[in-house]
């Protein structure tokens, strides 16, 4: 029977999602009937619904929608702006000094507003311009600012480790958000060097140099903008706050602050709160889609399964974490992370524990594996938003994109196989 059920799950799911169906639409119809086949019609009617809403019954998930809005408010509010000018005085030497701006912008505008998406079309917008005046190739600052957009999830506040540390069995969110500081840095520092070397090779311009008095107007300007990554996560991590509190004073935070920057106006802020619901609604529908499909899948025995037929295969820990890179790797490739998250993490932590890997690692391994996903296609959000904004073909994006691919890759292997570059923090903060 768990057998039957598994191929009738994944294979109605991929049928799906190949009609093109909305990625939440297929899960709960996979799952209903799935379901189907094992229990009544009223049993798996009332049994859906209730997962359904117990799915997202939980305290801790009121931070995701705060952390939206806090990054909305944001990019409305000139703090992407302010940021950008803050990386341009760490970066403005560079050999493609225009394209590292927007690859420093990424990571800290991504780490605040939480979204590679909202990361990509901000400083899309207001870097892709500047870097064609100065001659840069269209295609080349594209995916700079692509391949840069995801850092930012792995940056905290990070919403999508909080929804790891749900799936995950209550996993510390304290711990994760440590853990995702220096894997994220480095998935930044990655994509510079890489922009370097494309930079050199095309001898593309260095941005004309800061004067110290505008450097020093430039940081002072930024450091109100910063603050809200200091007191949001020293809050949660010195345990002042939990996270959904600490969501709720980012909030106030950037309304307040961008108040005082007159960005916005008072009467922005009805559109702002439809954009948080608009993205807050998709992301939740997605969980609770997710959840009945984890309860499917754990009342069929299916985890159990998978990871019994993995552990089957080979019992070296080696080949099960690369075994378990290539699979996140090509979910990532037509699954939206959320999802991804909430189906696979059931499946392959019980596998991780088993040789003897930290959840706290292992999570930054699902997380790194399926941001490589959202710059790649077919469904990569980041990638076509990111060559929408720069209004540039999504294949010769893809051809640029290539070494930033293989050199994120090989930084994937670095933070599987070096368990310290996640453990690094929570391991010196006592998480």
């Amino acid at each position: 029977m768990t057998l039957i059920a598994g191929l009738v799950l994944f294979i109605s799911f991929l049928l799906m999602l190949a009609l093109s169906i909305p990625i939440a639409i297929s899960i709960i119809l996979s799952s209903l009937l799935t379901m189907f086949l094992i229990l009544p019609f009223d049993v798996t009617i009332i049994t859906a619904a209730q997962r359904m809403v117990t799915g997202i019954d939980n305290f801790t998930m009121l931070s995701i929608p705060l952390f939206v809005l806090a990054g909305i408010l944001m990019n409305n509010g000139g703090i992407a702006f302010r940021l950008v000018n803050f990386a341009k005085v760490l970066v403005g030497k560079m050999p493609g000094s225009l394209a590292h701006t927007n690859i420093v912008g990424n990571m800290l505008f991504g780490s605040i507003s939480g979204s590679s998406v909202a990361a990509a079309a901000a400083m899309g917008r207001i870097m892709g311009p500047l870097q064609t005046k100065q001659g840069y190739r269209k295609d080349y600052s594209a995916a700079a600012n692509i391949a840069s957009a995801p850092a930012g999830l792995l940056i905290p506040p990070s919403s999508l480790l909080i929804v790891y540390s749900l799936v995950s069995g209550g996993t510390s969110i304290a711990a994760l958000f440590m853990a995702g500081y220096l894997p994220g840095i480095l998935w930044g520092i990655t994509a510079m060097v890489v922009a370097y070397i494309l930079a050199k090779k095309n001898n593309y311009p260095v941005s004309p140099k800061i004067g110290w008095k505008d450097r020093l107007f430039l940081i002072l300007d930024a450091i109100p903008s910063l603050l809200l990554i200091i007191i949001v996560i020293g809050g949660i991590v010195g345990g002042i706050f939990t996270a959904t509190e600490g969501a709720a004073i980012a909030v106030l935070y950037a309304f307040v602050l961008s108040l005082i920057y007159k960005s916005f106006k008072i009467a922005d802020i009805p559109a702002i709160f439809k954009e948080t619901v608009e993205i807050t609604g998709m992301i939740l529908l997605l969980i609770t889609a997710s959840a009945l499909f984890s309860l499917v899948m754990s009342f069929t025995g299916l985890p159990e399964a998978i990871s019994n037929g993995i552990l089957s295969l080979t019992e070296n820990p080696i080949l099960l974490l690369l075994l378990m890179n290539l699979i996140l790797l090509f979910i990532g490739t037509f699954m939206d992370i959320t999802p991804a998250v909430l189906i696979f993490t059931p499946i392959f932590l019980p596998i991780a524990t088993s040789i003897g890997l930290d959840p706290v690692h292992f999570g930054i391994v699902i997380a790194f594996n399926l941001c490589i996903g959202n710059i790649t296609p077919p469904v990569g959000s980041a990638l076509f938003v990111g060559a929408s904004v720069a209004n540039v073909k999504i294949e010769s994006v893809i051809r640029t994109l290539v070494p930033y691919f293989i050199a994120l890759i090989i930084m994937l292997l670095a933070i599987t196989f070096i368990p310290q570059l996640s453990m690094f923090l929570p391991n010196l903060f006592g998480l």
